[in-house]
């Protein structure tokens, strides 16, 4: 699990508040691509990573979200399928 899906789901928020927190704070973004950047399937811009991180009061780093596999959860066998 990426760090950024871990800390959403951690504050028990889903996509959509994400995506109006930053809303609030002049950046654009969908649930979509929110989750394919979750998930490792897009990549954030650095200013969005920066975003990213102020809407996370700072739990998370830029580097984390630019880089998730290098802090990525091990994934257990059963979740795999």
């Amino acid at each position: 699990m990426s760090p950024l899906r871990k800390a959403r789901k951690q504050r028990g928020w889903r996509l959509q508040h994400v995506v109006d927190r930053l809303h609030e704070i002049n950046c654009s973004l969908d649930t979509g691509n929110l989750s394919r950047i979750e998930r490792g399937k897009q990549t954030a811009s650095p200013g969005l990573a920066e975003k990213l991180c102020l809407v996370f009061g700072g739990e998370l780093t830029e580097l984390q979200i630019l880089y998730p596999e290098r802090f990525m959860d091990q994934v257990p066998a059963q979740e795999v399928a």
